[in-house]
């Protein structure tokens, strides 16, 4: 008996195909020039008071990951060029629109202004679930991250007026935001 199962995993192994990881060389991505002239997802991302340089980089990161059309840093939040942005952007700072401003609340009333819909990633009572969110077609959305200790702040989600909110089942109720950016980037990213 013995004998036959291990022929039978001998078998399958000899018939299951190997599945090699591809080079760098092999991948296919946009150059910079490129990066810039793709048509762009229709959403911004804004950052309010974040502190992580580390945080920021990443959000970079899946920026460039999905042609996200643009991030705004606001308040404390840093900006390139600086080394520990880079650790964790790995250049995506060249390749995604940026701007820097002071106030978050004066860019989520531009952008209102502007037709942009605006979501605060936050726990609030009325926040709708991410995975009861759906994106409008044909309309710019945006959504605004809050600081690695308060979250986003109070008068920038008054202004907002809606919330998307991570569910979660454990014990912290909170991710890291270059975790929820992730997260809220590609479940718009699928249903758009």
């Amino acid at each position: 008996m013995q004998i036959a199962i291990e022929i039978q995993e001998v078998v399958l192994l000899f018939f299951v195909k190997v599945m090699r990881k591809l080079k760098n060389e092999e991948l296919i991505r946009k150059t910079i020039a490129s990066f810039k002239q793709a048509k762009k997802t229709p959403l911004i991302l804004i950052l309010d008071n974040i502190r992580s340089l580390n945080n920021i980089g990443s959000v970079f990161r899946t920026a460039d990951a999905f042609l996200i059309e643009k991030i705004y840093l606001c308040g404390i939040t840093a900006t390139p060029p600086h080394k520990d942005i880079h650790k964790t952007a790995l250049g995506a700072t060249e390749n995604v629109a940026w701007e820097y401003a002071k106030n978050t609340l004066e860019v989520v009333q531009k952008l209102q202004r502007e037709g942009t819909s605006l979501w605060a990633i936050e726990q609030t009572e009325k926040a709708v679930f991410l995975n009861s969110f759906q994106p409008k077609k044909n309309i710019k959305h945006a959504f605004v991250f809050g600081n690695e200790v308060r979250g986003v702040s109070q008068e920038v989600v008054d202004a907002c007026g809606k919330a998307l909110e991570i569910p979660q089942f454990g014990t912290k109720h909170s991710l890291n935001i270059s975790v929820a950016t992730g997260i809220v980037v590609w479940d718009y990213f699928i249903k758009m």
